[in-house]
Parts: structure tokens; C-alpha cells; sequence
């Protein structure tokens, strides 16, 4: 179990978020619901205002704080799609189905760029996504996925950009083509977090932070999950911990792999010089299958990620483990103070596919594999909506097969280290 805190890791989303993150109350005594949601991240965040809009009385509970882990401190990249990219989703569902989850993604996308002006708060926002190659071999990876994207799923918006033209894009030697998708974005998770949960509040919803939910049992009537402090009976529980379910779910769990993933944000640069790196202010990942991504903040700071660890660590020095990754990716930026350096666990699953499901009145959301900004709101539709009486896009997500990982809980860390220490290799040659 990893230990969590009643304070926002150092990160640059929370050392310059721009006033006091708001403290909510902790659990105190006996409560009922209708829907109780554990945790309070992107998943669980999603999901309880849409319900709450509908009418539904909704708790949530969270062990530490609103958006304390992976949804608080991500890149901040809302890219259309999902970790695993199409191939496995095609597989499983076939074309018409896959074609119907795509659709709910496009949904995603646009539902973001309204959400925070819907409701009175900014996060950030601008368009724009580049996915880069590296390897010239990994060209015919973007060409072909324009392609399919425009022939299989109708989203024929893509653009290639070849290399003599990505100067006018991002100023570094690195980069081979890139695959423009005008309707990705880069945002502030933070904010839009505590947006969400302020929106949630105002439609009449309940936040408990720093209550961590101790054990939960099915009962005749519903639900009762008990804290250390109190309890709340419901009528539907929903399971929105990713990384941190551990031993509150331990079938779900055994369909993770905690892994670490930590990322850096400079100084504020001249920002003339910020503008250069990255003219058109797109952000940018690669498809490496440890991929780098970057993009600037609006204070022009370059914030810039990509190291993970498979057996769950965190490097003691984030800003020494992560320098040489982003001077090879921008020499003009050697030695540049960096300001912010921090890191955090997400939830993979073996296949990279989403994990969301249902088993009676009990709901969950996991597996979004380091790319769940727009995934989680995706999957938050197909539960909330279920929940209200349309299962339709739930029975999606439940056509996708996520197995356990091999070896048990004291194997399966070193086995999938072992397998990307191979596909790390592959990057290189």
C-alpha cells in the first residue's frame, strides 16, 4: 500500500496554483447516499457531477486530498484516445464498436474545451497536440495511424508534418515527423480538478477529504463503506482509486501495476526564448515506448516528463534523473534551472486497454495506463450514464478483456520491469 499525505506533493501545479487549495472536511459519523464514489481524482470527479447534475445525491470520499495523486500532477496533455491506441480496442470490439468507443472519445475532447467556461472556472486550456517520431522507422507508425484514423474511425483531421517543416513547430534536432491533432489540448489538471469539485459542491454534492475508506461490504440494501471516523451507507458504490485501490478491492487490484512516473518544470524562461522551443504552443509526446512529452506553462517554464520506474520507485532526485532527457531534446536549455521536480504513481493495466466496469451496483474505473485526461471523462459518461438507466457505452468498456498480471503481487512488478527493460532496449536501436 503506498503511503499517501493530507498535502499536495511539491509539484508545479500545487507550488503555483493560485490561491489556498481549498481543505475539505474530513468524515465524521453516520451518512446515506445514493452514490457513494471512492476517490477523488479525474474518475471519481467526473462521474459525481454528472450525477450530481441529474439529481442524484452523491458522496465522495477521498484519502488524502482532491486530485492528490496522478490527477493532480499529470502532464496535463488531454489527448484524444487512450494509452493503448486503437489496434487492442479494434481487436476486442470489433470495427462498428471500437468506431462507437472512439466517438465517445471525440465527445471527450469537445466536452472539455466547454466544461470549465460551462461552469465558471479556467484551467488553462490550448489547442494543440503533436505526436512525434524519434526513429526514422517510426515514421510509418504516424502515417499509418493517420491513415486508419481517417479511414476506420472518420477523424480525418490529422496532419503529417514532415521534417523539414517541424522547425516551425518545435525547435529541436530530434525529431524525425510529427502527427498534428488539432483537437488535443494542454491544460492545468489541478485546476480543472478543483474546478470540478467546486461545481460538484454547488450542485449539491458531498466531499470528505482525508477519509479513507477502511473497508467496504455489499449488503441487502447497498453499500456500507467505513473510515475510521464514520460511515456511508448507498445504494450504488462506484470504485474510482486507480493506483491506490490496494487492498480495498484486491480482484481489481491484481489487474494494476503501480507504476512510478515522474516529471520536471524549469525556471520561468525569457519568453521570447519559450517561444521559440515550441512556436505554435502545441504540447508534444513521442511514441518511443517510453515516450517523453513536454509542453510550456503560461508563466513560459518548460514542464517536461517521461521517466517511470515499473517496480514502483520514485528517483531521489527527480531533477538529476530527468535533465539528460530533456537537454537531448533541447541542447539550448543545458543547465537551465530547474524549479519543480516531482512525481507519483498511475495504474497500468497489462494491456494498456481501460478497465471499467460494473457487477450489479458496484461500478469502477481504472487502468488508464498514463493518459487519462480526456480517457477519464470518456469513462466517467459510460458509468454515470449506466447509472442512470443507459448502459450502452458501459457494455463498451465491458467487452474488453483485463486479466491479472502474471506472477501474484510479489511477481508481477519484476516480470513487467523485465519485459519493458526489453522494449526500452528497442527504442535505441
Amino acid at each position: 500500500m503506498f503511503k499517501q499525505s493530507a498535502q499536495h506533493v511539491a509539484s508545479y501545479y500545487a507550488q503555483t496554483y493560485p490561491s489556498a487549495i481549498p481543505l475539505r472536511p474530513t468524515l465524521q459519523g453516520q451518512h446515506d447516499t445514493d452514490i457513494l464514489i471512492i476517490g477523488a481524482g479525474f474518475s471519481g470527479l467526473h462521474t459525481a457531477l454528472r450525477l450530481a447534475l441529474a439529481g442524484k445525491r452523491v458522496t465522495l470520499l477521498e484519502a488524502s486530498r482532491v486530485a492528490w495523486a496522478a490527477s493532480g500532477r499529470n502532464g496535463g496533455q488531454a489527448l484524444p484516445g487512450w494509452s493503448c491506441d486503437m489496434p487492442p480496442l479494434e481487436k476486442a470490439l470489433g470495427l462498428e464498436r471500437s468506431r462507437r468507443l472512439w466517438d465517445s472519445m471525440c465527445w471527450a475532447a469537445r466536452e472539455m474545451s466547454e466544461l470549465p467556461a460551462r461552469h465558471g472556472f479556467d484551467i488553462d486550456y490550448r489547442l494543440g497536440s503533436l505526436w512525434t517520431a524519434v526513429l526514422p522507422r517510426r515514421v510509418k507508425l504516424l502515417e499509418e495511424a493517420q491513415r486508419d484514423a481517417a479511414q476506420k474511425f472518420g477523424y480525418d483531421c490529422l496532419r503529417l508534418i514532415g521534417r523539414d517543416e517541424l522547425p516551425e513547430w518545435i525547435d529541436s534536432p530530434r525529431y524525425q515527423a510529427a502527427l498534428l491533432d488539432p483537437n488535443g489540448a494542454h491544460l492545468n489538471p489541478l485546476k480543472l480538478a478543483q474546478g470540478l469539485a467546486a461545481t460538484i459542491e454547488q450542485a449539491g454534492g458531498r466531499i470528505f477529504e482525508q477519509s479513507q475508506v477502511l473497508d467496504y461490504q455489499e449488503t441487502a440494501e447497498g453499500f456500507v463503506a467505513r473510515t475510521d471516523k464514520g460511515e456511508v451507507r448507498s445504494s450504488v458504490l462506484v470504485l474510482a482509486c486507480n493506483a491506490y485501490i490496494d487492498r480495498l478491492d484486491r480482484n481489481l487490484a491484481r489487474r494494476l501495476l503501480p507504476v512510478g512516473s515522474y516529471q520536471v518544470a524549469t525556471a520561468p524562461l525569457d519568453a521570447d526564448f519559450a517561444a521559440s522551443l515550441l512556436p505554435r504552443n502545441s504540447c508534444v509526446i513521442d511514441n518511443q515506448f517510453v515516450p517523453d512529452y513536454f509542453r510550456l506553462t503560461p508563466d513560459h517554464r518548460l514542464l517536461f516528463g517521461g521517466g517511470c520506474t515499473y517496480l514502483g520507485g520514485i528517483p531521489k532526485d527527480v531533477a538529476a534523473a530527468t535533465r539528460p532527457y530533456l537537454e537531448r531534446v533541447f541542447p539550448q536549455l543545458r543547465g537551465v534551472a530547474i524549479e519543480h521536480a516531482w512525481g507519483g504513481h498511475i495504474d497500468c493495466s497489462i494491456q494498456r486497454t481501460p478497465d471499467i466496469g460494473r457487477q450489479g451496483q458496484r461500478y469502477w474505473l481504472q487502468g488508464f495506463s498514463g493518459h487519462g485526461v480526456l480517457p477519464t471523462l470518456a469513462g466517467a459518461r459510460a458509468v454515470s450514464d449506466a447509472i442512470l438507466g443507459d448502459d450502452d457505452l458501459l457494455a463498451l468498456y465491458q467487452g474488453i478483456d483485463n486479466g491479472r498480471f502474471p506472477g501474484g503481487d510479489l511477481l508481477a512488478a519484476p516480470l513487467e520491469a523485465a519485459a519493458k527493460a526489453w522494449y526500452r532496449m528497442r527504442d535505441h536501436v
